[in-house]
């Protein structure tokens, strides 16, 4: 069949470069991308990052292109601010509201939608951080100075904690698990890279889940499990995203941990694919499925969804080695791999001092006698070369070698200077 009309539904990192890439791979036809927020595609990693920190004047939205590239460089009809309401994979349409969107090939990007904590959503001052408008509020808040309570110690929420930290703002930091970023790093680097908050003057409570979320119309404290009152202005809740497919009930689609693809990110049913937060695929360079929250992934995802829906003939297998990163007080944390290991091994740094230019913690993730993983803080010259190592399939004996190389010529370097 020709395919004449592409769609792409969620205007994320993902969305875009499916459109981009089809373009790229010569495709001709109509494309229009629908996105739920009204906002032209940004960048996510900066809303909890350094869109937060302090700054003279508003910081510019961090969108990815103009509205201008879309219509004049790319050709794309845009759709924002209407969410898609219903997928008819019979009749080739996408449902928007009343309108009908006809599709001959369609990527679904429309990611994920972050966590709320029930009963809490009607105070003023507690917010998530998923959106632009989201990361707005939240900076409006850290302007006033608001006394401010992260609830959960992942990434995103130990991000708006340093952000908070930097303007000299009261911030307390809830973590119902005894430790901290578990899924992310292993129990055994967690709690290391979880002291960056003490080493910085941010208060920790870990082990301790919220009772409850108080105030009138607006939040006034916290209160946990073991009593203990903390008085808020500003709690941003920080405890997962699910994944955006209530849209896609009753379409045929197989919903599980998001919508449930191929190795090719093939839905299964004819011309649809999907990429980013919102798509579980079996990942053939780990042999694992997967369900990626992370930015590299999405940008990779969107642009092989595009290419393999409208060559479906053709269409090719999409492996990788997760990777993510984090800025913490200025601290870099960088991860490949999984961190699902048989040992961890520290084979650089002292994890007992703070991680500087003379001190930057490198861990290694042995499962069987392979290197799966590894995460640097510090270590920005390094993470990449053990991706390459992990997508190679090195050995462990030959990561710990080479670790051993990196180590010596990091000292000289250092000795040198």
């Amino acid at each position: 069949m020709a395919i004449e009309k592409f769609v792409v539904v969620g205007a994320s990192l993902a969305g875009l470069r499916a459109v981009e890439a089809a373009r790229k791979a010569g495709f001709q036809g109509e494309i229009t991308l629908i996105g739920a927020e009204s906002h032209l595609p940004y960048d996510r990693p900066p809303l909890s990052k350094e869109f937060l920190e302090p700054a003279d004047g508003q910081p510019d939205p961090p969108y990815f292109r103009e509205e201008s590239v879309f219509a004049d460089e790319l050709g794309v009809t845009l759709m924002l601010g209407r969410p898609a309401t219903e997928l008819d994979v019979e009749a080739r349409v996408v449902r928007v509201g009343t309108d009908q969107v006809p599709y001959d090939a369609l990527v679904i990007a429309t990611g994920a939608a972050a966590r709320h904590i029930p009963g809490a959503e009607s105070l003023a001052g507690v917010q998530v951080l998923r959106t632009l408008d989201d990361s707005l509020a939240v900076r409006n808040a850290l302007d006033e100075g608001a006394r401010t309570v992260v609830i959960g110690a992942g990434f995103i929420g130990s991000e708006i904690a340093s952000s908070a930290n930097k303007r000299g703002v009261e911030v307390t930091i809830v973590e119902a698990l005894p430790t901290p970023l578990v899924r992310a790093t292993g129990t055994e680097m967690g709690p290391a890279i979880a002291s960056l908050h003490e080493r910085n003057g941010t208060s920790l409570r870990c082990g301790v889940g919220v009772r409850s979320i108080e105030g009138l119309d607006r939040v006034e404290k916290v209160v946990l499990e073991d009593g203990t009152e903390i008085p808020a202005d500003l709690v941003v809740i920080g405890i997962g995203v699910t994944p955006s497919v209530g849209w896609l009930e009753g379409s045929g689609l197989r919903l599980d941990n998001g919508i449930h693809c191929d190795e090719t990110l093939w839905t299964g049913v004819p011309g649809v694919y999907a990429a980013g937060d919102v798509v579980s695929w079996p990942n053939p360079t780990l042999g694992v499925r997967q369900r990626m929250e992370n930015w590299t992934a999405a940008a990779e995802q969107g642009a092989a969804a595009a290419r393999n829906a409208l060559d479906p003939g053709n269409a090719k297998a999409y492996g990788t080695v997760p990777y993510f990163w984090s800025d913490w007080y200025d601290v870099r944390i960088q991860h490949v791999g999984t961190p699902d290991a048989d040992e961890v091994v520290l084979v650089e740094g002292d994890l007992e001092r703070a991680p500087a230019t003379d001190n930057r913690w490198i861990a290694l993730y042995r499962k069987g006698d392979r290197l799966v993983g590894a995460l640097t803080v510090q270590g920005q010259a390094e993470i990449m070369k053990y991706r390459v190592q992990i997508m190679k399939g090195a050995s462990w004996e030959d990561a710990l070698a080479h670790a051993a190389r990196r180590r010596e010529a990091h000292a000289a370097k250092l000795a040198a200077v």
